[in-house]
Order: C-alpha cells, then sequence, then structure tokens
C-alpha cells in the first residue's frame, strides 16, 4: 500500500509507532520497522545525548529498515540538552523525526539540512498548519480519543481528520483510537495517509515492558481511561488505577488552587516504576480509549501483517459494492 507517507519515510506499510516514555527502546522500534512500519525510539527517555546514540546504535544491529526518533519540546524543570540529542539522531543517521510539544522551529533547519524528515504531533488544526508553515514534512493529527496529551479542544478524529485534510497540503497520519485494520481503512477514508499506533503497540510481545503493563491493556475497556491535570491545561489520558483516583479526588478538592506540586506524587517519575517494574498503582500512566479494542498481545509483525490482510480485505469488499 503506497501512500505520500510510505513515499516519505521509505517504508512499506503506512503505519508508524507512536513515540512512547519508557517503551520506544530499540526492541520495539526495530520489531516495528522490520515487519513494514517506521518504529521510534523514545529520544528523552534516554537520559543523555550519549545513551540516545548507543540506542540508536543497537536498533541499527536489529534493523536494517528506516526507523525514526521521537524528541519531545516541553517546558521542563531541567532543560534537556536539546542540541546534544539532535546530534546525536544526525550521526546516528537517522533520517526520521517524529518532534512533539512546543514548536520545533527552531530546530527544524538542524535536521532538514541533514534530510531528516520531521512529522510533528498536532491535537487541533490550527498546530497542524502552524507546523506546516514553518516547514514540517508531515504532521501527526492527534483525536481526542489518545492516549498520553490530547489537546485541550476535545475534537475526536471523526472531526479532526476531515478538518485536516481540509486544511492541509502536506500529508498526515491519523493518530488516537488506531489498533487494527478497520482503523486504517477508516483513517484513509478521511483524508489521512497512514496510522500512527501507540497503545496497540504496547500490548505486544516485543515490546519491552513488564507484562503487568500488557495484561492491564488487554483487561481494560474503552471506559477505562481518565482525563488528568485538565485544571493546569497539561490534560494526559491515562489508564485509572489507585493512583489515578487520588490525583482527581485532590483536583476535585483543590479546584482552581491546584498546583503541580499537589499531584507530582502521582505523576513524576513513575514510568520507570510502571513500564519496568510492573508497579501498577505507582501514578499515572498514558493510556488510549483503544484499549477497548485490544484483545491480544501478538509479536509485531502478526500484528501489522494482520492490519494489512484485515484493510485489503475491506477495500475489496468496499470495492466490490460499489461495482455491483
Amino acid at each position: 500500500m503506497k501512500t505520500r507517507i510510505t513515499e516519505m519515510f521509505g517504508i512499506e506499510h503506512p503505519i508508524i509507532q507512536g513515540g512512547m516514555h519508557y517503551v520506544g527502546f530499540a526492541e520495539l522500534a526495530a520489531a516495528v520497522s522490520n515487519a513494514g512500519g517506521l518504529g521510534i525510539i523514545t529520544g528523552l527517555t534516554q537520559k543523555t545525548p550519549d545513551l540516545l546514540a548507543e540506542e540508536i546504535a543497537r536498533c541499527r544491529t536489529m534493523t536494517d529498515k528506516p526507523f525514526g526518533v521521537n524528541l519531545t519540546f516541553l517546558p521542563t524543570v531541567s532543560r534537556p540538552d536539546y542540541p546534544g540529542y539532535i546530534k546525536a539522531i544526525i550521526d546516528g543517521g537517522v533520517k526520521a523525526v517524529e518532534t512533539a510539544g512546543n514548536n520545533p522551529q527552531k530546530w527544524l533547519p538542524m535536521l532538514q539540512e541533514a534530510g531528516v524528515k520531521v512529522i510533528h504531533k498536532c491535537t487541533s488544526v490550527r498546530h497542524a498548519l502552524k507546523a506546516q508553515t514553518i516547514g514540517c514534512d508531515a504532521v501527526s493529527v492527534d483525536g481526542f480519543e489518545c492516549g498520553g496529551h490530547p489537546g485541550e479542544d476535545d475534537i475526536p478524529n471523526f472531526i479532526l481528520l476531515p478538518r485536516a485534510a481540509d486544511e492541509l497540503n502536506i500529508p498526515f497520519v491519523a493518530s488516537g483510537g488506531m489498533a487494527d485494520g478497520r482503523s486504517l481503512v477508516a483513517a484513509l477514508a478521511l483524508g489521512a495517509e497512514g496510522m500512527n499506533m501507540g497503545t496497540r503497540f504496547i500490548a505486544t510481545k516485543e515490546a519491552p515492558v513488564h507484562q503487568n503493563v500488557k495484561d492491564a491493556i488487554v483487561a481494560a475497556s474503552e471506559l477505562d481511561t481518565r482525563l488528568v491535570m485538565r485544571p493546569l491545561r497539561n490534560t494526559e489520558r491515562v489508564l485509572r488505577n489507585p493512583a489515578v483516583d487520588r490525583l482527581l479526588e485532590k483536583e476535585a478538592a483543590l479546584g482552581k488552587n491546584l498546583r503541580f506540586e499537589d499531584i507530582i506524587e502521582e505523576v513524576a517519575g513513575v514510568y520507570p516504576k510502571i513500564m519496568l517494574e510492573g508497579a501498577m498503582d505507582a501514578g499515572a500512566w498514558s493510556c488510549g480509549m483503544v484499549a477497548g479494542l485490544i484483545h491480544d498481545i501478538p509479536t509485531v509483525k502478526e500484528l501489522i501483517d494482520r492490519i494489512m490482510t484485515e484493510a485489503e480485505a475491506i477495500i475489496s469488499r468496499l470495492s466490490n459494492i460499489k461495482d455491483r
């Protein structure tokens, strides 16, 4: 299946693995790329540029296919060494970067002069248009269903994707609620040229996270996520657990007086405990509503092959209906 996304990134299938904290290690990125998609290493999970360089090199020993790096630009207490991370990406020969968070304009020349294609994550049409204006090569349009940060507009993909298609000239992929062949065909029908999957890729055999995390996703339904940090305008969709319930109780009690410091126990530094150690109640962790569509833990290749087989069958069936 060829789209502008497959041609831009040199991949077989229009499927991109989202950058996920303490999930996007070399093992998963290589598995996705080997299966014909675009695997993504999560840059800031690596604590220093040197460690990112080592992770890129490690990924190269696992795949000879294209893969990318996610680099999130967010306000933090201690600012990451972004020039160092970008140098590690360029020196490592990576040709695809998924940017997220704040405007990446400052860093685009350095990346694009090195032949790196940049796809920026956006949660609104206005942000996608800005990404296009500043020179991003593509965008990932994230609907309200997505795990992680869905923005503050609460627009689901059935509206957001065709709106993006109406406005954008650069190609975009659909993110949020993507899980199977139906998702891919729907995304294409709504104007996207591929899809980005995060939560679905966590529940695969190669995902280097604790089995408890995978089991929690399979056990969850579409009703089991919650939105946290809305009063701080830093909304995050997470899987419900006791820590999330405590966090929401604090938000309700403190209202407009809520400060980040009030919930730091539930959100700061929890990912290694959850993803690596399997301490499922250690804090809030990103998970999409798509958990309701996830019922097994296949290999990445099994998953991608199944998606493409389903998508092709749906397209064929629809074509047959048209020809009747």
